[in-house]
């Protein structure tokens, strides 16, 4: 697709052309099959543990957004799949460049060019949102829109770092709880349910 045909696929909001650039779902989640997944949350209280080791054990780590590493010893350093919602600095995307994009957001105008056309895209379906968005009755983040993605795959394990329900606030930003459109209670909710049902998942401290 030529820049245009994107940027008017995007600003008109024609979903089947953006649609047709990503990888089938069903098989973003065969590539998971039989294999650990570390997601990567950015709770700033992630920085003060030693997970690192655990993260890059991983068969896949999966990392969000600007996806910050502030050292090793906690974070790990590496990032397979990159789950997004919103646009990359150029210092981010040149550090983040190998990893395989997955664009979350129902915001299709923050969804750049590069970022669709780059090998093995993933653009989640709006339905998909709009369910989990119905059943916690709030936007839901793009955290706990991969979580409930990953569960329905046949991996062997996911485990859960830097994800404290913004407890601790955010690596990324500087906003409170009350300034993010999500509802953080509903969410820990939800997990805590699917991980009650679902032992392959679980939650680091």
């Amino acid at each position: 697709m030529t820049p245009l045909a994107f940027l008017l696929a995007r600003t008109l909001r024609r979903e089947a052309p953006l649609m047709a650039l990503s990888v089938p779902q069903a098989a973003l989640l065969e590539d998971l099959r039989g294999r650990t997944v570390a997601l990567v949350g950015n709770a700033r209280a992630l920085a003060t543990t030693t997970h690192g080791a655990a993260i890059d054990a991983a068969d896949i780590v999966i990392r969000i957004n600007r996806a910050p590493m502030p050292a090793p010893a906690s974070h790990g350093s590496r990032t397979d799949w990159l789950a997004l919602a919103t646009g990359l600095p150029a210092a981010d995307r040149d550090r983040l460049a190998g990893a395989h994009k997955l664009w979350m957001s129902p915001k299709r105008k923050r969804l750049s060019h590069a970022v669709a056309l780059s090998p093995g895209f993933y653009l989640h379906p709006l339905p998909d949102y709009a369910r989990l968005a119905a059943e916690i009755d709030a936007p839901p983040t793009t955290g706990l829109m991969l979580i409930e993605l990953l569960a329905r795959s046949r991996m062997k394990s996911l485990s859960l770092f830097g994800f404290d329900f913004f407890a601790s606030l955010s690596l990324s930003g500087h906003r409170s709880a009350g300034q993010v459109p999500h509802d953080f209670a509903a969410e820990a909710a939800f997990v805590a349910a699917l991980m009650a049902r679902d032992s392959r998942i679980t939650r680091a401290e």
